[in-house]
């Protein structure tokens, strides 16, 4: 290799990023915010031109378009993808912190909660989470699912007076794995067609795979739940005297649970019949209002605003002798929203920067020559692309697309499935801070970095080689074929 070559090389290019962001963060104490614009910056610097217009030929853009993206000064490419972030994540996280403040003042959260523990209990209470999680990530996203069920994470906290780590790490962990092994989220729906695999089957194979891992995933955070406890902390959107002065508060003074339920339930069912319409019905150009009301409000985006007006009735309906409660619920929510929605944008330009250096094909060409069992390989690819750019998304569509070929042409012995599923859990390994996930759940749970990359980091690397275990026994008992 030159030395010229070397400094260009997407390895090494991922290596000072890391060492910008984590050594940023946790050895110099920067705002994740600085950190993250930094390495951006730097990693943008070192890619050269020719890697910026490969990156954007393997997008589909033209090239004469992909000629000029390359000559664009790193300043506009990083905005640029700091503004598609923002574009991608900025209104789910203003409504959700919309929703999650009304949900607390309005006494919604303690109601949900007190419904919950009468029907599993308290000590089964996190176990529920867990589930709840992992069916509603099927058909909505993680970070929606997460938004949705942070506020009751902690007015449950606040009713067990511990377990809030366990509660944080249930939800994700359920929300997570849904999201990666069973349509119709993009990543399994790219999969699927990519390997030729029946969406039915997929979604079968990856329920019950999904279930599985979660189960060592709800094991590892009940001890790290005892290890290292996480109080539920003050904070802005959440203050503990507020939380702790409505959990004392009679049930005549609480909300309907049916009233409590609509800023959360519009959103899900709204987005998931949307799911369920574009994934398994052919509406075509069906004119009907149901139809027509389901594909509007079903936009993810416009579910959450629903979800917040639905959250701002309720506070308006339980405080009317406050006049200035909406008003505060609103500028404390936006407040808190727009440092996540800024450190989330960030994240994700810096891994857009990052996928900018060709580091998925560079990753591809290295283990194109690897002569070992499809699974496993499957696995490990999407396991290197994952922890390199930060997208579990571009994970599973950059590994489907090595292997689709040689999977399709070799006498496998198993069906493809299996490897779908090992590209899906193989995404899911260690997810740190170029990832906009890793920040969502960082930020909106009051966790400090550290206490993120020991706990919900391992804990996602755990279920992920889980998988990979009971893929791998699956694949030798019910070959499938």
């Amino acid at each position: 290799m030159e030395p010229l070559s070397f400094w260009v090389d997407p390895l090494f290019i991922l290596l000072v990023g890391i060492i910008i962001v984590v050594g940023g963060i946790i050895g110099l104490r920067l705002h994740a915010f600085i950190a993250l614009l930094i390495a951006a910056f730097v990693v943008a610097f070192l890619t050269p031109a020719s890697a910026v217009e490969a990156f954007a030929l393997s997008k589909g853009v033209s090239g004469k378009m992909a000629i000029e993206m390359s000559h664009w000064h790193i300043g506009k490419r990083i905005s640029i993808a700091l503004g598609e972030t923002c574009g991608k994540i900025g209104i789910l996280i203003a409504m959700a912190a919309i929703i999650g403040k009304c949900m607390l003042d309005s006494g919604a959260a303690e109601k949900i909660i007190r419904s919950l523990i009468k029907f599993t209990g308290l000590e089964k209470a996190p176990m529920a989470f867990l589930g709840g999680s992992f069916f509603l990530g099927i058909p909505v996203f993680f970070d929606t699912v997460f938004y949705l069920m942070i506020p009751l994470a902690k007015a449950m906290a606040n009713k067990l007076g511990k377990n809030y780590l366990l509660l944080i790490l249930a939800v994700t962990a359920g929300a997570a794995m849904a999201n990666s092994l069973v349509p119709p989220t993009p990543g399994p729906l790219f999969l699927i067609s990519e390997m030729n695999i029946p969406i039915g089957m997929m979604m079968l194979g990856g329920t019950l795979v999904g279930l599985l891992t979660i189960i060592t995933g709800y094991m590892y955070a009940v001890w790290a739940n005892r290890k290292w406890p996480v109080p539920l902390r003050d904070s802005v959107d959440a203050p503990l005297k507020d939380i702790k002065e409505l959990s004392l508060q009679s049930d005549s003074h609480l909300p309907s649970l049916w009233l409590s339920l609509l800023p959360v339930l519009i959103p899900l069912v709204f987005i998931t019949l949307k799911a369920i319409m574009d994934t398994f019905i052919n509406v075509g150009n069906a004119t009907s209002f149901p139809i027509k009301l389901i594909h509007f409000f079903g936009e993810k985006n416009t579910a959450l605003i629903a979800g917040a007006l639905a959250g701002l009735i309720l506070v308006f309906l339980q405080k009317k002798k406050d006049k200035s409660a909406l008003v505060k619920a609103i500028q404390t929510a936006l407040m808190s929203g727009g440092v996540i929605i800024l450190i989330t944008a960030a994240g994700g330009a810096f891994g857009a920067m990052l996928q900018q250096t060709g580091i998925s094909g560079r990753i591809g060409a290295l283990t194109q020559g690897f002569h070992m069992a499809i699974i496993p390989l499957a696995f490990f690819i999407s396991l290197v692309v994952r922890t390199a750019q930060g997208s579990a998304t571009v994970a599973m569509i950059t590994a489907s697309g090595i292997l689709a070929g040689m999977a399709g042409t070799m006498d496998l012995g198993y069906h493809q499935l299996y490897v779908g599923l090992a590209i899906a859990c193989g995404s899911k390994i260690f997810p740190w801070m170029n990832d906009s996930g890793f920040w969502i759940v960082c930020k909106m749970s009051n966790l400090t970095e550290k206490e993120v990359l020991r706990t919900f980091s391992p804990m996602l690397t755990i279920m992920g080689f889980t998988g990979l275990v009971v893929i791998l026994i699956a694949a030798q008992i019910w070959p499938l074929v």
